[in-house]
């Protein structure tokens, strides 16, 4: 039997799903009405004002659901760009997200958003809202493979903060950015593991943690005001002097959700951190492993930098990402629940 669309209201929604690591990807490839602003982050922002309903079309139920992550790639402003993308999740648009750029690297080579592809790597640049950002991705004999990516400046931000945390206490963290802005701290300081206890808890730990900080510390980012807020809070194992064995996270970011990857801007973020206290050199490789999937991505400081006044570094994360399959979404007018729900 044929494929075809069923009666519907308006434009139809395609996408290409993806994930990296177990974290999804929904690549929106059309549907969406044009998006004004003459800069990523003004577009960042005229989605949020004004189309932020097909957000909640395509993340939410009954088409997404709570932990659903997506891309819409829009122009740059940017000559050497060879796309722009819009992040989105379940309560808005993130600055940066590294699992989405090693899916969106191999994606625009294969669908020639890259118009000649090189062996044995092509580069794709990527303009996110928190600025350019270098992948390169794996080609041979027309195949696409793994991908790293060269992140925008990542510094610490603030070490050793005390915090009060709802039910906890005092807590200390760190905070550092790797595109966003995320607080650290050792998960065995709420007696869990990111490995082996309930998700539930890990999550409400990390929330607990990230209201803290939102309330108590007042951020900043050379660059821009739109880039200074508190993505989420990244739990560890605690495992941060350099070793050749893997260090486990769970990242929990916007509204509670779960990143089921290691978290490519998390791991830029805790690579510049490790650096910055002296635990690591320049490129030494280290392993950071998703407490949620045990997928791996690797990290490493490639080069110092600046970023305003903070001591910064330029971080490389490399990962694989896969195609999970397409879909053409489509609403109906009389669909009381066509704009999409979530169950907390």
């Amino acid at each position: 039997m044929e494929m075809q669309l069923p009666p519907h209201e308006g434009s139809e929604l395609s996408v290409v799903d993806m994930h990296t690591g177990g974290e999804p990807l929904r690549i929106i490839l059309s549907g969406y009405p044009e998006v004004k602003g003459d800069s990523v982050l003004s577009k960042r922002r005229y989605v949020r004002e004004h189309l932020d309903h097909l957000r909640r079309v395509l993340m939410y139920e009954p088409r997404g659901h709570y932990d659903m992550y997506g891309a819409l790639i829009v122009d740059s402003e940017l000559p050497e760009a060879d796309l722009a993308v819009l992040f989105m999740h379940n309560e808005g648009y993130s600055t940066m997200c590294g699992h989405a750029v090693i899916a969106l690297g191999r994606f625009a080579v294969d669908y020639k958003l890259v118009k000649e592809p090189k062996s044995p790597e092509t580069q794709v640049n990527i303009h996110c809202p928190c600025g350019l950002v270098k992948a390169f991705v794996e080609y041979s004999e027309g195949k696409t493979g793994g991908v790293r990516f060269l992140s925008v400046p990542a510094f610490a931000f603030a070490t050793d903060v005390t915090v009060t945390v709802e039910g906890f206490g005092e807590v200390t963290v760190d905070i550092s950015y790797g595109g966003a802005f995320y607080a650290f701290v050792n998960a065995q300081r709420f007696g869990l593991d990111v490995s082996k206890s309930r998700t539930r808890d890990l999550v409400d730990a990390a929330t607990a943690v990230t209201r803290a900080v939102k309330c108590q510390v007042k951020l900043d980012h050379p660059a821009s005001d739109d880039l200074a807020f508190l993505y989420g809070t990244i739990l560890t194992d605690g495992k941060d002097d350099y070793s050749s064995e893997p260090t486990a996270n769970i990242c929990v970011f916007a509204e509670a959700q779960v990143d089921r990857s290691p978290t490519g801007s998390g791991v830029t973020a805790r690579v510049a951190l490790q650096y910055h206290k002296g635990l690591i050199q320049l490129n030494q490789t280290r392993t950071f492993q998703s407490g949620a999937t045990g997928s791996q991505f690797t990290g490493k400081a490639v080069e110092e930098t600046k970023c305003g006044d903070f001591k910064a570094v330029v971080v490389e994360v490399a990962g694989r990402a896969f195609y999970t399959g397409v879909s053409r979404f489509v609403q109906e007018a009389d669909d009381k629940l066509t704009h999409g729900f979530l169950l907390k």
